[in-house]
C-alpha cells in the first residue's frame, strides 16, 4: 500500500507540472515537466494568421528559423551582414542610432534593411517617455521629448494620456518602428525603488487600469506594445549590473504585481518582456528569463498569455554574471521565450543551432516560437 501511494503521488506531481509546497513556494523539481496549457492554443492572439505562418514555416531552413528568434542590438555596420548570414528577426535601436538622423533618413535606412530581408523585420525601441527615451530626445523627431506617462496622467488625466500615447505610436510607425518596448507595468509606490521613476507610482489596481488604457491606445494606432518587466520588478536592484533576488511571497505577486499584466492580457497586449530577477518563491535557481516555471508555468499557463514573450537583454549583468557560457539563449528558448534580445547575437545564434542539432532544443519548440512570431508580424503588417 505504501508503495502504491508513493507511485500515485509521483504521478500526480508529474501531471500537475507546477507544484506548491506547504509554505506556498513552487517546487523546482517540477520545472522540466511543465507543458504549455493546450487550452491557450485554441485562442491564440494571432490565430487568423497562423495558417499563412505555417506555410512560411514549412519552407524555412533551421538557420532561418533560429534567426527569427533574435531581436538584436542594432549595429549599422553589421546590420546587413546579420540579415544575409544569420537571418536576424529584428533589431532594437537605442538613442545613439537616431543621432544625426532626420525622420526621412532613419526611415530610409530601416526600409532598406527590410527590403534585404526575406522575412519582414521587427524594429524596436524603448520609447517609454520621461526617464527612458530613444527617439524624442532629438529635436529632429519632436520639439520636446515625450514626458513620462506618470507626469502626463498626473497633469492632464486620461485625455492627455491618450493624446500623448497615440502621438507616440504614430511617430514611431512613421519612422518604420513597429515595436515599442513599453509601457512599464511594474507596481511601485516607493520613490526609493529603482524602477519607481518609470512607473505610474500607483497601487496595483490603479496601475492595472492605466496599463489597460495604454494597451488600448497602442492597439488603436496599430503599433505593437510590450508590457514589462514580468513578473514584476518590485523594489529590486538594477539588473543591468548584477543579479536581483526577489524575496517576496507568491501571494504578493498574485494579488499585486500580476494585476497590470492580467489587465494588459485582457486588452490583447501582443507582447510581454520578462525580467532577469530571481523570484525565489517560484524558482530560486534561475533568473525569470531563463525559468520555465515563470515563463511557461506562470505567464503562458497561469495568465493564459498567447502572445510573444520577450527576454530582457541576455547580455545584461544579471545573466552574464550568472551563466558563464553561451547557454543563456538555449535556456531562454527552452523556458518558453519566443524572442531573445541580445547584444551578443552571433555567439548566441550559433549556440542555439548547435543545441538543436544535439537534441538539447526540440525542433517543435523552435517551430512553435517561430510560427507565433511570423503570425505576429503578419498581424501587425510588419
Amino acid at each position: 500500500k505504501k508503495v502504491l501511494i508513493v507511485v500515485l503521488g509521483v504521478m500526480v506531481v508529474g501531471l500537475l507540472g507546477v507544484v506548491f509546497t506547504n509554505n506556498g513556494k513552487v517546487d523546482n523539481k517540477a520545472n522540466k515537466d511543465i507543458k504549455v496549457n493546450k487550452n491557450i492554443n485554441g485562442n491564440e492572439l494571432f490565430s487568423k494568421e497562423y495558417e499563412s505562418a505555417q506555410v512560411k514555416l514549412d519552407n524555412m531552413s533551421l538557420e532561418e528559423k533560429v534567426g527569427q528568434l533574435f531581436l538584436v542590438r542594432y549595429d549599422k555596420n553589421m546590420a546587413l551582414s546579420w540579415i544575409n548570414d544569420y537571418y536576424a528577426g529584428g533589431y532594437i535601436l537605442f538613442a545613439k542610432d537616431f543621432d544625426n538622423h532626420t525622420k526621412e533618413s532613419i526611415k530610409e535606412e530601416l526600409s532598406s534593411l527590410n527590403k534585404n530581408s526575406k522575412i519582414p523585420m521587427v524594429f524596436a525601441v524603448d520609447e517609454e517617455g520621461g526617464y527612458v527615451t530613444r527617439v524624442s530626445r532629438y529635436k529632429a523627431f519632436r520639439d520636446e521629448k515625450f514626458p513620462s506617462p506618470r507626469d502626463v496622467y498626473d497633469s492632464l488625466g486620461v485625455e492627455g494620456l491618450e493624446s500623448i500615447e497615440k502621438e507616440k505610436g504614430e511617430l514611431l510607425l512613421s519612422l518604420g518602428i513597429n515595436l515599442n518596448l513599453a509601457p512599464v507595468a511594474d507596481v511601485s509606490i516607493d520613490s526609493n525603488d529603482f524602477i519607481n521613476i518609470r512607473t505610474f507610482n500607483r497601487d496595483a489596481k490603479e496601475t492595472a487600469n492605466l496599463i489597460g488604457l495604454m494597451v488600448d491606445y497602442a492597439n488603436e494606432v496599430g503599433i505593437s506594445s510590450s508590457l514589462k518587466h514580468f513578473p514584476g520588478y518590485g523594489n529590486n536592484v538594477d539588473t543591468h549590473t548584477g543579479v536581483a533576488i526577489d524575496e517576496r511571497s507568491y501571494d504578493n505577486f498574485l494579488n499585486n504585481d500580476y494585476l497590470p499584466f492580467e489587465e494588459g492580457i485582457k486588452r490583447k497586449v501582443p507582447s510581454i518582456l520578462v525580467s532577469h530577477n530571481i523570484i525565489k518563491c517560484i524558482d530560486s535557481e534561475y533568473p525569470a528569463t531563463l525559468s520555465k516555471m515563470i515563463v511557461t508555468g506562470e505567464l503562458r499557463n497561469k495568465l493564459n498569455f498567447s502572445g510573444i514573450i520577450i527576454t530582457d537583454d541576455l547580455s545584461m549583468g544579471a545573466v552574464s554574471s550568472y551563466v558563464d557560457d553561451n547557454s543563456a539563449a538555449v535556456l531562454a528558448i527552452n523556458a518558453g521565450n519566443d524572442l531573445i534580445i541580445t547584444s551578443d547575437f552571433v555567439n548566441m545564434y550559433n549556440s542555439v543551432i548547435t543545441a538543436v542539432k544535439a537534441g538539447k532544443i526540440k525542433m517543435e519548440t523552435i517551430d512553435t516560437a517561430v510560427r507565433r512570431i511570423l503570425a505576429w508580424k503578419s498581424f501587425y503588417n510588419m
